[in-house]
């Protein structure tokens, strides 16, 4: 069908405009209700989160050595922050420092506290719950509340024992296991809670002993938590200053907090590039231990929170 001026009208012979589909609108804003605003609110927490990231990196590429920049490259950009990092300061010295307390007291924290899970969660004995709340009351104190007491002792284990004193890695070390212990425990306990007790009453019978049914059938089970302990106390102890900036004095004991931060704290205009450098350097140990356990995070900070 045509119109007077001879144009074909759309619809045919009955000159009537095509049906208009509602409920594609509908569908798409209905999509946008569900599911939509959470991927812009993902997208916003993910923009969020990276904003620092790159003005940190392009702070450590500005030759400039300064922390603003009109471009987020730098015109000019190199790398001569990083080598002023290592050729003016001893960081590789402190991230030596760092990576060995924080390993190894990340290790031995977890170690421990899963022994004393172990024992208070399949145990009964005496002074069992007056143990468990004594571990949650100290918790509630920060360990700088205590630091005249720590120096005082710290200064007589010194004068008798000086590998283990002031301005060594294993007196921190020391130090560090006694603030972890507490916490870890009580994460772990919930988790072996959860576990049946039928597993080592079975490993019993078959003639198991305390330490097998540990180490053989309950430390498997458990390494969700394991992990999420392990990362907890990895990242608290690289990360940790007060403590640390009290006790290390020497520049070749000092760990990477406290080296870090003598960057900006004397000369606050000329070190922030080589600050931001050593700061991007320093996420890397984090970085990797995080992608090494990140499968077991979820299920670890769960399965031990139903049951206490």
């Amino acid at each position: 069908m045509t119109s007077p001026s001879g144009t074909p009208v759309a619809g045919g012979a009955t000159g009537t405009a095509p049906p208009v589909n509602r409920n594609t609108g509908r569908r798409r804003n209905r999509w946008f209700v569900q599911v939509g605003w959470r991927h812009l609110v993902a997208v916003l927490a993910v923009a969020f989160s990276l904003f620092p990231i790159l003005f940190v990196l392009s702070a450590a590429l500005n030759p400039l050595g300064t922390l603003s920049s009109t471009e987020l490259l730098p015109t000019g950009a190199s790398l001569e922050n990083f080598t002023n990092l290592f050729d003016r300061t001893a960081f590789g010295r402190w991230f030596f420092n760092s990576l060995l307390i924080a390993g190894v007291a990340s290790f031995a924290s977890v170690f421990l506290s899963a022994l004393a899970a172990y024992a208070f969660s399949r145990m009964r004995f005496s002074g069992r719950r007056v143990g468990l709340l004594s571990l949650l009351l100290i918790q509630m104190f920060p360990q700088f509340l205590a630091i005249v007491a720590i120096f005082l002792l710290f200064t007589t284990i010194t004068d008798l024992w000086p590998a283990i004193g002031f301005n060594t890695p294993w007196g921190l070390l020391l130090l560090y296991l006694g603030g972890a212990l507490g916490v870890n425990t009580w994460l772990m306990k919930g988790f072996f809670d959860t576990l049946p007790r039928e597993l080592d009453e079975s490993a019993t019978v078959d003639g198991a002993t305390h330490a097998q049914v540990f180490f053989r059938i309950m430390l498997p089970l458990v390494a969700p938590i394991l992990a999420v302990t392990g990362l907890l106390a990895f990242i608290g102890t690289i990360n940790e200053f007060l403590m640390a900036n009290v006790f290390l004095t020497n520049s070749e004991s000092k760990t990477l907090a406290v080296g870090m931060f003598g960057l900006v704290a004397g000369e606050r205009n000329n070190n922030f590039g080589i600050f931001a450098a050593g700061t991007l350097l320093t996420a890397i140990p984090t970085v990797l231990v995080f992608q090494m356990v990140q499968r077991y995070i979820v299920s670890g900070l769960t399965a031990g929170a139903v049951k206490g």
